[in-house]
């Protein structure tokens, strides 16, 4: 299901200027648009970590129930990799993960140039098949799955992916490694002697929203360090944004059941409702408000990471629906019919293609075997 992205004008099949819904942004309360994040209070704050915890009972309660086999290398609480906020990460720690996502700027991309003519280095495989999936993956039924496994495969999609991040997650010194091979003449795009357990799987950091949540220039992922994924950046007069072609978005200071749960984390545009997932994009703004290319922003993984945490605590807490899907294969469109968990993710160069019945359960092993920290 191969799609190329379309061109479009700015103003091209958009509403009226008098149909469009306004949300001012302010510094001091920019992310009040995202749903939960309307009050400032601590109680707000703390809800993330009531919700956790109620989570890890239920998942405790699960596997109490249906032990894994002993020595059996099934994922299981101890066994399984661990997402942290980028908040509770130290110094060295941040600064081994920036150095292994320059690592994957040092390998060229895998994508096929008939569709991804512009993928240059292997972190542009992933901005090249979100692009390429984009009428397929929002709005729809596998949005949460697929973002799930897009996020995933960017740490753990294929040796040399898991090369870069294993020597993040061992104290960096990446960079000296690949000089060393350079200078030796032993370098190889595949990074094939790279020395390394091809078994690990590594867990990716997420954005907290509700930390930080009254100014997020102030969280140390947009903070403008040497270890944030940069700044508010110089300001400059413009016009706004207008997000998802309805909601319009004044210019800042600087630069249920399943399907209930679905459409209100992705947002309502119409009603005036960016929601979790659209308003975090537009709160970062640039590329990252762009449906097809957000992914080329690096904050665009902790956010989907965070999107996943969400989702990860709604399967947790309603186990009886966690593996219900619903939905359409296109787009708010029914012309292709709705999704079913035997539908195919298509992942490019970026993974395996998976059955999305395979990327429900964090726990399942196969392959992903992760839970978050709060």
């Amino acid at each position: 299901m191969q799609a190329s992205r379309p061109r479009y004008t700015y103003d091209e099949g958009l509403p009226p200027q008098s149909a469009r819904k306004k949300v001012t942004m302010r510094p001091s309360a920019v992310l009040t648009t995202l749903w939960l994040a309307a009050s400032a209070t601590a109680a707000t704050r703390d809800v993330l970590g009531m919700l956790h915890n109620k989570a890890m009972v239920n998942l405790k309660q699960k596997e109490a129930d249906n032990p894994p086999s002993p020595g059996g290398g099934q994922c299981s609480l101890e066994t399984a990799a661990r997402r942290r906020d980028w908040d509770a990460l130290t110094v060295p720690e941040k600064k081994a993960y920036i150095e292994a996502v320059h690592c994957m700027f040092k390998l060229l991309s895998r994508s096929d140039k008939s569709w991804a003519a512009g993928a240059r280095v292997r972190y542009d495989d992933w901005p090249a098949i979100h692009i390429n999936q984009t009428r397929f993956i929002h709005n729809t039924g596998n949005f949460l799955t697929y973002h799930r496994y897009l996020t995933w495969t960017g740490y753990n999609g294929t040796q040399p992916v898991r090369r870069c991040f294993y020597f993040h997650h061992h104290g960096g010194a990446l960079g000296e490694t690949i000089a060393r091979q350079k200078r030796s003449g032993k370098r190889e795009n595949k990074e094939n002697n790279l020395s390394f357990n091809a078994d690990t799987r590594y867990a990716s950091q997420y954005w907290n929203w509700f930390k930080y949540q009254d100014d997020p220039t102030q969280n140390p992922l947009m903070d403008g360090s040497d270890t944030s994924m940069g700044g508010n950046g110089a300001y400059f007069e413009h016009n706004g944004t207008l997000a998802a072609g309805l909601v319009y978005l004044a210019s800042g200071p600087g630069g249920g059941n399943v399907l209930l749960f679905q459409t209100e984390l992705q947002g309502r545009p119409p009603d005036g409702f960016l929601g979790l997932h659209s308003g975090g994009h537009h709160t970062i703004g640039g590329d990252n408000s762009d449906n097809f290319s957000s992914a080329v922003d690096p904050l665009f993984w902790f956010h989907h990471a965070m999107v996943d945490y969400v989702y990860w605590l709604w399967q947790a807490l309603h186990p009886d629906m966690a593996r219900d899907v619903m939905g359409t294969r296109l787009a708010r469109d029914e012309s292709m019919g709705h999704t079913l968990r035997t539908d195919v993710l298509e992942m490019g160069a970026t993974g395996q293609n998976r059955k999305l019945d395979e990327l429900l359960d964090t726990m399942g092993g196969s392959p992903a075997c992760y839970v978050y920290e709060y």
